[in-house]
């Protein structure tokens, strides 16, 4: 009983941040669930949860929050987790470092250059380990980034995850929810006819296999940070596994790092904002997701909604939530993929003041799932 009850202590102790702010919440994990139900940050409160369902957690997040404002990256990793931990580690450095470089604040332009700088960096990482790792050159990662900077909020997004606000309508109570990524996944049509303005002499830029649209028959996502097998030609070839090598020659990128970015300038009415890898979304709309948050305590939110994804995909299969519980780790993932939720509450008051916080905030999911 005393060792089961030290166990638990052990695993809900370790406050992530730094400083005192960072205190208000806790890490804990249940099963395949890591979770932090309640923290601060510059502009408001924080909750943050992260379910496992690979062999090896691909998904990857974090907050940074500072006198530059607040940063959140989803990076909903695909082939392995290699990707996805480089951009946690390494595109808010860039970011940081662009800044400081041009002595300016957050604009689109620099968002867009802090991703374009991480993915030359990835693309040297495989350079260099091609001879040992070649199998790193067919890992990637789709990259949901949210700043808030001086009462504006800028989007940028590459692949599928999505951010999604919750506004208060008038004095109803009511709660709209709106979307502010843009997806880059070929089942939507929008950008398979992108990609065929882009590669108008290809027939085969996207092709339909078992009900699903992909990238030359092999990937969903249009836009991506890594995938460099299918923007390099010398990363397409042996050793890499066969069902990733073309066999026509690549004469341009297939996919593109370049991200869209929106600039959203807060409103009063904007009450909270939801980033979440798509697991969340195949599961629950964004009315869904925002009708949860809204009609429950801010502690626990984001868990909230990945108990929500879990249950829906256990109905969709017939079975009970509990039972899917149980299920482990690679075997969960023919129920539902890794899911990663990062649910932000604006003070207001917080936000016009400029506020900052004592000590800088940082902030990461478990890397040691």
């Amino acid at each position: 009983m005393l060792q089961a009850l030290m166990s638990l202590i052990a695993r809900c102790w370790k406050p992530f941040g730094l400083g005192d702010d960072a205190n208000a919440g806790r890490e804990c994990k249940d099963g395949l669930l890591w979770f932090r139900d309640i923290g601060r940050f510059a502009a408001g409160d924080f909750s943050m949860a992260v379910v496992q369902a690979n062999q090896v957690l691909e998904d990857q997040s974090q907050i940074e929050s500072g006198p530059f404002g607040t940063f959140v990256g989803v990076y909903d990793g695909h082939g392995g987790p290699d990707c996805s931990r480089y951009v946690c580690d390494n595109l808010f450095r860039n970011l940081q470092a662009i800044l400081a470089e041009s002595h300016s604040v957050v604009t689109s332009e620099v968002i867009q250059q802090a991703f374009q700088r991480t993915e030359e960096g990835f693309t040297a990482l495989v350079s260099e380990l091609w001879s040992s790792r070649p199998q790193i050159a067919t890992t990637g990662t789709c990259c949901l980034v949210g700043v808030i900077c001086r009462q504006t909020l800028f989007v940028a997004s590459l692949g599928d995850s999505r951010a999604v606000l919750g506004r208060r309508v008038g004095n109803t109570g009511g709660m709209a929810a709106i979307q502010l990524s843009t997806e880059h996944n070929a089942n939507i049509e929008a950008i398979r006819q992108e990609l065929k303005e882009l590669h108008p002499d290809d027939p085969q830029i996207v092709v339909l296999r078992h009900g699903v649209w992909r990238v030359k028959g092999i990937i969903q996502v249009s836009r991506s940070i890594g995938d460099v097998y299918m923007k390099h030609a010398q990363f397409n070839r042996e050793p890499i596994n066969a069902k990733f090598r073309l066999p026509e020659p690549m004469n341009m990128p297939f996919l593109s790092a370049n991200p869209t970015v929106i600039s959203h300038p807060i409103q009063p009415n904007d009450s909270f904002l939801i980033f979440a890898s798509d697991g969340l979304w195949e599961h629950l709309s964004n009315d869904q997701a925002v009708d949860i948050v809204h009609s429950s305590p801010r502690a626990g939110s984001a868990k909230r909604l990945i108990k929500a994804a879990l249950q829906e995909a256990a109905r969709k299969r017939e079975m009970r939530y509990s039972d899917l519980y149980k299920i482990d780790k690679k075997v969960r993932r023919h129920f539902h993929d890794d899911i990663t939720v990062i649910v932000l509450f604006l003070n207001h008051d917080l936000i016009s003041r400029g506020a900052v916080l004592n000590s800088p905030l940082t902030v990461r999911s478990a890397l040691d799932h």
